[in-house]
């Protein structure tokens, strides 16, 4: 049984982990959360306990803070769930306004105001994991870490860690850190493909369109940081939606999804997940659905991700990326 690096400070977390992303209804912050919306989002959490779900990740410009805002009436009306579960939440994000475009921000008074607003909105005094939600290119990394220090002196917060950030940025700011940021969130799935495709191609010419900073997934298993990955389900991709626009790499991997969900009598969500999870930086893949049936659909991907072989797990990269290995 494979451990995260996480569970060393959230003992017993689980393998995956539900993104709220998808509660409180649009983005649109005049938009009144309704009845239906709370519905929704009991039945999510519900089908994310089923399957032994209990990381519940938040960002503070979700829906535009209606998604915090829902998941705070769910632990109002089940106060017992605060005691069974895990919240990180992300911050660092500013959206444009009437005077200045979309930014992001870790200047001290930001990061607390964000962290402020997002305790106002869970309606609760403490998180577990508060993570930098994008690399800020004005960010002082000392600054940040006495930021966060203070943050984490007021009882506010656990942990801290890191999203859409390469090892440099990473190790700067442990530079600083009386304690080492515990996660890194980035979007790597079946069809975001630079995360594998930047080490296959090394002194290759093929790698020149590659996105991903080398060296990133190789730092974060070396120092326990845990990997999480966002997009983990390719928005269905490859679980049920839609192709006839897509291309033939893309058609045929959904192809092989079914007829491995088929071998391992599972279902194709599973699939796509135990290929993430069989990588050896031990990725805690992010569930992005607020659809029950998707979610319990990704039940047997801890179990499936110990028998997928490697002959399978590379037919599911090279079908991918639509072309032969070098």
């Amino acid at each position: 049984m494979r451990k995260l690096p996480l569970e060393k400070q959230l003992p017993q977390v689980s393998d995956l982990v539900f993104g709220c992303m998808g509660l409180g209804g649009d983005w649109d912050p005049k938009s009144a959360i309704t009845a239906d919306h709370i519905k929704i989002a009991h039945q999510a959490v519900d089908a994310a306990l089923a399957i032994g779900i209990n990381l519940f990740d938040h960002a503070d410009i979700y829906t535009s803070g209606k998604a915090e805002k829902v998941f705070a009436k769910i632990l109002k009306q089940r106060p017992e769930l605060q005691r069974e579960i895990y919240i990180q939440s992300k911050c660092a994000i500013r959206f444009a306004d009437e005077q200045y475009p979309g930014r992001y921000d870790t200047s001290p008074t930001w990061l607390n105001h964000s962290i402020d607003g997002i305790l106002n909105r869970l309606q609760v005094e403490h998180i577990d994991v508060l993570l930098l939600h994008r690399p800020d290119p004005l960010m002082d990394a000392e600054e940040i870490a006495q930021t966060l220090k203070a943050i984490k002196a007021s009882g506010k917060v656990s942990h801290f860690g890191v999203s859409n950030m390469h090892l440099h940025q990473i190790q700067l700011l442990n530079h600083y850190l009386d304690e080492p940021l515990l996660i890194n969130q980035l979007e790597i799935n079946l069809q975001k493909l630079d995360w594998l495709e930047e080490g296959v191609l090394a002194g290759n010419t093929q790698g020149s369109h590659v996105n991903f900073t080398s060296g990133t997934l190789e730092y974060c298993q070396m120092n326990n940081l845990q990997v999480q990955s966002w997009g983990s389900l390719c928005q269905g991709l490859f679980s049920g939606r839609d192709l006839s626009e897509q291309p033939e790499s893309v058609v045929k991997t959904a192809q092989l999804v079914q007829s491995l969900a088929h071998k391992y009598q599972t279902t194709c969500e599973s699939i796509i997940l135990a290929w993430l999870m069989r990588h050896p930086a031990r990725v805690q893949p992010v569930i992005g659905t607020t659809q029950a049936a998707r979610i319990k659909a990704c039940g047997a991907a801890s179990e499936i991700m110990q028998q997928l072989t490697r002959d399978d797990w590379y037919s599911l990269y090279v079908t991918a990326r639509g072309q032969a290995l070098p």
